[in-house]
């Protein structure tokens, strides 16, 4: 679960369940009662109709916190952590860092570093549409060493340069007001 959607809509199917819970949180659920492999099964149906997994698999659920820290850190806080990425999430998940790193790429075939880049060039889009930023203080903001070394791993995985991408929504919007 990463949005409010999907939290709310768990909340919903457990109601719908008759049970209660504590905590509906990212990829998370805390339910008071004992669940019954019926309601377990029912629960784990109208999730699956609704995109969701149920996850009771200890690796898979360690790898979907993985996820669910560093997409907090990246697009749910105003500034990333000061530390190394790797000290952060192995200090939230309270596990070493090779271990986690060990078990999400054995699992997903790519590395913890690849995803957090991934979700740093999609945050750097969010923020170049909306345009209250300038490169240079978002490189900042992202903890990009400069704005090279932002504009080279954006265009390693977008294949566009960033004043591309911008330039792209602007003709997009330009095209929309001739209509």
């Amino acid at each position: 679960m990463v949005s409010l959607r999907c939290k709310a809509l768990v909340k919903a199917e457990l109601v719908k369940l008759g049970l209660h819970y504590v905590i509906v949180d990212l990829g998370m659920i805390e339910i008071l009662e004992d669940i019954t492999t019926d309601q377990r099964i029912a629960l784990k149906a109208s999730l699956a109709k609704a995109g969701l997994e149920l996850m009771d698999d200890k690796r898979s659920i360690l790898i979907e916190k993985i996820k669910v820290v560093i997409i907090e850190m990246i697009h749910y806080s105003d500034e990333l952590p000061k530390v190394n990425y790797s000290d952060y999430i192995s200090e939230k998940l309270g596990y070493d860092y090779t271990y986690l790193s060990n078990i999400f790429s054995e699992v997903k075939g790519s590395t913890i570093q690849q995803f957090i880049i991934t979700h740093k060039i999609e945050r750097v889009k969010e923020l170049l549409l909306y345009d209250e930023l300038n490169l240079t203080e978002i490189s900042y903001r992202l903890h990009y060493s400069s704005v090279a070394h932002l504009s080279n791993q954006f265009k390693k995985v977008t294949g566009l340069s960033p004043t591309f991408f911008k330039q792209l929504k602007k003709k997009r919007k330009g095209n929309l007001e001739e209509l």
